[in-house]
């Protein structure tokens, strides 16, 4: 399912236009986003966690030519899935 579909869906169950369940996919997306930027969690009870976590500097290789190569440090975003979503599926 990709965000156009999804809008569709919520635009059928929730009586809305496809423009407005569009916006507020994005006011959603966009508020995890910020959230998370600042390092926050976001927690959606029942759906799961968002949270950022720091990926360590490290040294990979390269497949095409096996040289040794330094991978830098960064945050990444990771997600917990919730018990009920969990069970559900």
């Amino acid at each position: 399912m990709n965000k156009h579909e999804l809008a569709q869906i919520i635009a059928k169950d929730v009586e809305l236009t496809h423009a407005q369940a569009a916006a507020t996919i994005d006011a959603f997306t966009g508020a995890i986003q910020k959230a998370l930027k600042k390092g926050e969690d976001v927690t959606l009870v029942g759906f799961g966690t968002f949270k950022t976590k720091k990926r360590a500097a490290r040294t990979g290789i390269n497949p095409q030519t096996k040289a040794k190569m330094k991978i830098p440090a960064k945050k990444v975003v990771k997600f917990v899935v919730g018990k009920a979503l969990k069970t559900s599926v």
